[in-house]
């Protein structure tokens, strides 16, 4: 059996072992064509890499899922109920901490419920694979790309204002139907999360303070969605939540983090007015907005005069933390504030 047969195998063999486990070889060799020979020395080699355990006699062998699992498989986007794939084709097919279960189980229900509602396309895969260190996530759809359907419902400009959109949470084109945090909440969750759409990709590490960035796009139309989370986290869902809720309770998504750099890239100084109306815009959906400075150059006087004086006066209900200041920066912020 060949090298491609043998990965081919690994997107459904948990969920066959699982499944067949006393009649394993028979199902492959079913659905494959594959000989006997070819079939038992592939499930030796799936045992070897740990996508599978043996057990039994050699007469009789008894498979189950290894250590490496992974299921993956396509669905029509039309009609589409996110919950039962989960149910039915996933879940039973993991063994995961029950904290990090949740978690996925989050993420792959919002980001398959946005592929049905907002893509615009009639197919999304998705792919979720066990290691021994973290649970893996990809959802890709075949529909008009994130980045362009936040430009064309919000007319935004380009990609990058967009992610700055994304970032804040709360977005949505579809107020009657979402609030705007399935993405946001599910890339909170994440220790890796990944966007790839319309020739551009934006990453998120966990462990990194800078936030989001910009990443090496994949060639492929509509989202690919990726998301990892490590077994041993200590995150959970419910701290998740509670982390963008003034009251510390997760019941209200009232406070965010506006990342700078995204709106002008790094390095490079925010001298416009109109700069600091794109960081305000929906900023009276919060109630405190954190404005982070980290990888900003310089400020001119009407970015700051715009946000601090301007806008802060107008949403007295909005408090805004600047956070991330040069001396500099620190300075025209305050001057604005007391003028």
């Amino acid at each position: 059996m060949t090298r491609l047969a043998i990965d081919h195998l690994t997107l459904w063999i948990s969920a066959a072992a699982r499944e067949h486990s006393h009649d394993l070889a028979a199902h492959v060799e079913e659905r494959t064509g594959a000989s006997r020979r070819a079939v038992q020395a592939a499930l030796r080699r799936l045992v070897e890499a740990h996508w599978l355990t043996r057990s039994g006699t050699s007469r009789r062998p008894v498979f189950a899922p290894g250590l490496l699992r992974q299921v993956a498989r396509s669905y029509t986007l039309h009609g589409l109920q996110e919950d039962l794939p989960w149910q039915r084709d996933f879940a039973p097919n993991f063994d995961l901490p029950p904290h990090v279960a949740r978690m996925i189980q989050h993420g792959f229900t919002e980001l398959v419920n946005n592929a049905a509602d907002h893509s615009g396309g009639s197919s999304v895969t998705v792919s979720l694979r066990q290691t021994p260190s973290h649970v893996q996530l990809l959802v890709s759809d075949d529909g008009c790309g994130v980045f362009d359907k936040i430009c064309s419902a919000f007319d935004i400009a380009d990609a990058q204002h967009a992610m700055l959109e994304l970032s804040k949470g709360r977005l949505t084109s579809q107020p009657e139907m979402h609030t705007g945090r399935g993405l946001f909440f599910s890339s909170q969750l994440a220790d890796v999360f990944d966007i790839h759409a319309n020739n551009t990709a934006f990453q998120r590490r966990a462990w990194e303070s800078t936030g989001w960035q910009r990443g090496r796009p994949l060639p492929r139309q509509g989202s690919s969605i990726y998301m990892a989370i490590a077994l041993d986290t200590k995150r959970t869902l419910d701290q998740v939540l509670e982390a963008w809720s003034t009251a510390g309770d997760g019941i209200e998504f009232d406070q965010t983090t506006i990342a700078l750099r995204l709106l002008a890239g790094p390095g490079q100084p925010l001298d416009s007015r109109a700069q600091a109306r794109r960081v305000a815009a929906r900023l009276p959906m919060f109630k405190r907005a954190e404005i982070s400075f980290d990888g900003v150059a310089d400020v001119g006087h009407g970015f700051a005069d715009e946000l601090f004086r301007v806008f802060a006066r107008a949403h007295k209900e909005v408090e805004l933390l600047p956070t991330h200041m040069t001396p500099r920066i620190a300075a025209l912020v305050k001057s604005a504030q007391n003028s």
